[in-house]
């Protein structure tokens, strides 16, 4: 099948790559569409991932297909049906597992690599999707459920002041979702002025740059009480150091960009400790992909506003390399592009 393979350091083509094994339990979907991650830039650049990264590998993990066969064992889904799938498969009986912490899960693997023509996940990692509602659409189930985890660990209670740190194409789904929980200023700092108009479509109530703006400074002044909660979508370490120091009393700060392990975070605890700030990170998207394609079919999440382009395969290494629309948003690669 063809796949975009990963090959080692900044090397990505388009190649022949082996089909994935039709097992008693798996579903086999021929992908439709397939979004780009941060992770598979980070792959890449020779950063990792989630797991270890161990080449020849084809990229890729959020997608949207069609069913075209099922193993002896699959009861839920047919040929024919319209499908996403949660790439990341977890025992269910390791000591994780068995204490719902499943994203910690001691056999994880990635099952699904979706710039190729198929997958085969297990049955309980896929999504039915339902008539009409676009593939295109459905693609961007996988980064929505990893935001949803993020929104859930920073606990937005309705009411609630928050900042989110950098609108890419996460942190613009972020903004969305602070809407949705009901928060009441939605404050984006990003120093790219052209996502300004973009960020109040989606519920931002103020955007700073902060390249030209003292942020602390411009919150104070906007007689903004406290910011409760901090969600970091960029994984520098220097945004996620300005994340810290911009958290009010007792703030829930969610570090949710994929940082460098090579340049580690540095902050002031003592500073930290007369906050009281509660510091977590977000790791995956542990049961919450069925409410994220809930939300995207309903209209709550409107994914037209996050597709910034749609790519063919053979455009995405130098994409990869140049990132000329991930820096702009969600950017999708068209595998065969079928609805049904």
């Amino acid at each position: 099948m063809k796949a975009v393979v990963y090959y080692g350091l900044r090397d990505a083509r388009v190649s022949e790559f082996k089909e994935p094994e039709l097992k008693d339990d798996s579903v086999k979907i021929a992908v439709s569409y397939c979004g780009i991650c941060g992770t598979d830039i980070h792959k890449f650049n020779g950063k990792g991932g989630s797991r270890p990264v161990i080449p020849p590998v084809a990229l890729g993990h959020e997608v949207s297909g069609i069913v075209e066969k099922v193993g002896k064992k699959v009861t839920r889904f047919k040929a024919g049906d319209r499908v996403t799938a949660d790439p990341n498969w977890s025992c269910g009986s390791c000591y994780y597992c068995q204490r719902g912490l499943t994203h910690m899960c001691e056999n994880s693997a990635g099952v699904v690599k979706g710039m190729a023509e198929y997958i085969c996940p297990p049955e309980k990692n896929v999504y039915k999707v339902p008539d009409g509602y676009p593939l295109k659409y459905a693609a961007l189930t996988e980064p929505l459920s990893c935001c949803l985890h993020g929104i859930d660990l920073a606990g937005i209670q309705t009411g609630d002041n928050i900042i989110i740190v950098g609108m890419g194409a996460m942190g613009a789904m972020m903004v969305e979702l602070a809407k949705i929980s009901g928060a009441n200023h939605i404050i984006v700092v990003e120093p790219n002025i052209s996502k300004k108009t973009r960020a109040f479509e989606l519920g931002a109530t103020m955007f700073i740059d902060p390249s030209c703006e003292d942020v602390n400074q411009t919150i104070k002044e906007s007689d903004i009480k406290n910011i409760d909660k901090v969600i970091e979508c960029v994984g520098l370490k220097q945004t996620m150091e300005n994340a810290l120091s911009y958290a009010g009393k007792c703030a829930t700060v969610v570090l949710f960009g994929l940082g460098d392990p090579e340049h580690p975070v540095s902050f002031n605890q003592y500073e930290a400790f007369k906050k009281e700030l509660v510091i977590k990170t977000s790791f995956v998207n542990p049961n919450v992909s069925q409410r994220a394609l809930d939300l995207l079919v309903s209209g709550k999440v409107d994914a037209e506003k996050h597709i910034v382009h749609v790519m063919e395969m053979e455009d995405v290494p130098k994409e990869l390399a140049e990132k000329t629309y991930f820096s702009k948003g969600k950017v999708l690669v068209k595998v065969s592009g079928k609805e049904k």
